[in-house]
């Protein structure tokens, strides 16, 4: 159960536009809103809020966020679970890239992936929270539209897992669905390696993480013993392309995964 506390007008909207979104999609790797509820109540003099929202979906046991603490105590996801875990990512997206009009998740990131264990098989990953999800193709003509989208950007998706052109937007741009598709790569290095592939730039004396992501500035830590094979690296790389026309989509993405995982599954 999501409860959200609702203090005005806007966060009243944004929440029925998420209970709207979250009711158009149907998929097994999209995690399905079964009911909800907006009341009225009636603040007390600590209570600034007049609605209360509750959201109902099913119960799941951790996140791919949970799984990236046991990361990084050195316990690594084997490359088939890898491949197999992004490949589930991979097929929810679609359903939201492929939906009329496409959809952006827009927040893409290990802590938005459930991940549940089923014995004897690969475990099952699911999409959640479409609190920023929204028609994915906007035309941006002038500077104004351009920092318009870059404030929006600012509140709803996370910085270490933001596209560089919702940092950076041109003030002349065409924004789709693969600004999800970075935020996938990222997603991709972060099963492996327990964070995002550009927080290191947080811990650095002098490093912007804003830098480190529009320069699509990659370090690549020690991984586990054997590591994971070189194809990984590059298909991390093949998203992570700065410039968002010559970044591959979800089809190319998921054609690219499959040969993956039957090059490197056992």
């Amino acid at each position: 159960m999501k409860k959200v506390l609702i203090q005005n007008s806007e966060q009243l909207e944004l929440v029925r536009e998420e209970i709207r979104v979250s009711s158009q999609f149907s998929h097994p790797n999209l995690l399905p809103l079964l009911d909800h509820a907006i009341i009225e109540v009636k603040p007390s003099q600590d209570q600034s809020w007049k609605h209360e929202a509750y959201l109902l979906f099913p119960i799941h046991y951790g996140t791919l966020l949970d799984n990236a603490k046991a990361t990084k105590a050195k316990e690594f996801f084997s490359t088939s679970d890898v491949l197999q875990l992004f490949r589930q990512l991979c097929a929810g997206l679609k359903h939201m890239h492929t939906f009329d009009p496409p959809y952006a998740h827009n927040d893409v990131k290990p802590g938005n992936v459930l991940a549940t264990y089923r014995k004897g098989q690969s475990p099952l990953a699911i999409l959640m929270d479409f609190g920023s999800a929204r028609p994915a193709r906007k035309q941006i003509r002038s500077r104004s539209e351009a920092l318009l989208l870059q404030e929006w950007a600012s509140k709803h998706c996370s910085a270490p897992f933001r596209a560089p052109e919702l940092w950076d937007c041109p003030s002349h741009a065409d924004i789709d669905e693969r600004t999800d598709i970075w935020s996938l790569g990222c997603t991709l290095y972060a099963i492996m390696y327990g964070e995002s592939p550009f927080e290191y730039a947080l811990g650095e004396s002098g490093g912007s993480l804003q830098l480190a992501i529009v320069n699509a500035q990659v370090k690549w830590p020690v991984g586990p013993d054997p590591p994971y094979p070189e194809a990984l690296h590059q298909f991390v790389k093949w998203m992570l392309q700065p410039q968002a026309t010559v970044r591959p989509c979800i089809d190319d993405i998921i054609i690219h995964v499959d040969k993956l995982i039957s090059k490197f599954s056992s």
